[in-house]
């Protein structure tokens, strides 16, 4: 009923033990009952966690969507090629979102996430999908959204990029219906 209602995936928060309500070895016991659907596996996950658990998700049976850019802080970082990995085997998806959460320098460019975002575009834009992160639920100080909106123009200068980015790959991760 709940696929039929358009779900197509679900997300695990697993950063902080005190407060998650799922925890790691939740994933693949939840994935392998989704699998059937064609749902996701979303993971809003820390980087080193990532990286502690690439076995495990590498044998999930769903897609991936790596979450807040995966958190990597910079593309020679192990989890960049792991997930980059799993994307060209057309097994995982990147959120491209949450620049804020990966800068320590911040707006206006996020240089730190930008450098991140820039090498997800180069290795595999079919693999991307673009996320507000709104209503940002962490930081005090709210990002502003058409700043945060505007950053994709420096990560994927192509239009046709963006407009994958932004369209065409949500249709096929979503399932939703093809652009005119």
């Amino acid at each position: 009923a709940i696929d039929a209602g358009g779900i197509r995936g679900i997300r695990f928060t697993v950063a902080d033990a005190k407060t998650a309500v799922v925890s790691a070895d939740m994933i693949e016991p939840l994935a392998k009952r989704i699998a059937a659907l064609g749902w996701h596996v979303q993971l809003n996950m820390p980087v080193e966690d990532i990286v502690a658990n690439a076995q495990l998700l590498a044998r999930l049976p769903t897609p991936i969507v790596f979450d807040h850019l995966g958190k990597v802080p910079r593309p020679d970082h192990p989890a960049f090629d792991f997930i980059c990995g799993l994307a060209l085997e057309g097994r995982a998806w990147v959120k491209v979102s949450g620049a804020y959460m990966n800068s320590d320098i911040g707006p206006p460019a996020y240089p730190e996430a930008s450098r991140v975002a820039q090498a997800y575009v180069k290795a595999d834009p079919a693999r991307l999908v673009w996320g507000s992160d709104w209503p940002h639920p962490s930081p005090a100080v709210k990002p502003d959204d058409a700043h945060l909106f505007d950053l994709l123009s420096a990560w994927a200068p192509d239009e046709a990029t963006r407009d994958a980015i932004l369209v065409t790959n949500p249709e096929k991760l979503y399932g939703f219906p093809a652009s005119a």
